[in-house]
């Protein structure tokens, strides 16, 4: 395989480039490589010609996207269109991340893949339309939804990992807030990358759902990352309501998973497993 991999000075970029190792043709973050220019990315994927583009690019800014859709959407949505177009002008598989959020979190089961996209804000819209527009381009291509994605050193978009901010504030004798209203299924970015890995090499196409096992609030997240820590303070546990947030987060949006082990792929395991994974060694767990 011969892969390039764009954003990949990303929590889940970092991890695809470690687990193909030698099999990186190309790879870089959006300094090196702006996936919202067209003639960029035509001009590197001409000189790189590779088997399997992987396209770890997002902006995630949920709140922010409502008072930026038009930069939400170029990244989320016309950019992945951009790299499903030359990657089918170059025979090439793109492999493309989306998120729970294109979810309403009105279910009372896991998501599947065939479910109806109900995005709530404008972050979960930008996503539904790289779906559509990726699947829309009309060449090889995989679409992996995930959902709390977690790694070490985190999304710099949102100021490190959320293990890490948390820890953070504790050891610094700050409050601790937490909703305990949203459920959904933390997702070790290195078990994600070697998901994906492992799907593309089985040949697997379209729509896909992985997630490590089980489910959670972000309360219990973070009481769970604290327990790690050995560090006793309280969280409270508060209604999202009560941050006032722009945009209302999916109350119910875990995946169901079922599509990826039938085409082969091993079940991930538990997120509380993969979570001391996820934190720096200097968070010292």
């Amino acid at each position: 395989m011969k892969a390039l991999v764009a954003g990949a000075g990303g929590q889940l970029g970092r991890e695809l480039v470690s687990a193909l190792g030698d099999q990186v043709a190309w790879a870089g973050d959006r300094s090196q490589l702006d996936v919202t220019d067209d003639d960029a990315v035509a001009s590197v994927l001409e000189q790189v010609r590779p088997d399997v583009i992987f396209n770890a690019t997002a902006y995630n800014r949920v709140d922010l996207a409502e008072t930026e859709p038009d930069v939400a959407l170029a990244v989320n949505a016309l950019a992945p269109r951009t790299l499903a177009l030359a990657a089918r002008e170059t025979s090439a598989l793109v492999v493309h991340f989306s998120t729970d959020y294109v979810f309403d979190g009105e279910s009372t089961r896991p998501y599947r893949e065939d479910d109806c996209p109900r995005p709530l804000g404008v972050y979960g819209v930008s996503k539904m339309a790289g779906e559509q527009l990726v699947t829309g381009a009309g060449g090889e291509h995989l679409i992996i939804r995930t959902s709390g994605v977690l790694g070490r050193g985190g999304s710099e978009q949102k100021g490190g990992s959320f293990a890490g901010r948390i820890l953070a504030r504790a050891r610094q004798g700050k409050p601790l807030r937490v909703v305990a209203d949203q459920t959904f299924a933390p997702t070790c970015a290195a078990d994600l990358a070697a998901a994906t890995l492992a799907l593309v090499r089985t040949g697997a196409r379209g729509l896909v759902h992985i997630t490590n096992a089980g489910s959670c609030t972000w309360h219990e997240l973070a009481e769970a990352t604290l327990a790690l820590a050995a560090i006793d303070v309280p969280v409270e546990a508060i209604e999202s309501a009560q941050l006032a947030l722009p945009v209302r987060r999916p109350a119910y949006s875990v995946l169901d998973t079922r599509r990826s082990v039938e085409l082969g792929l091993e079940p991930l395991r538990s997120w509380r497993e993969a979570l001391a994974d996820c934190v720096e060694p200097s968070e010292e767990l």
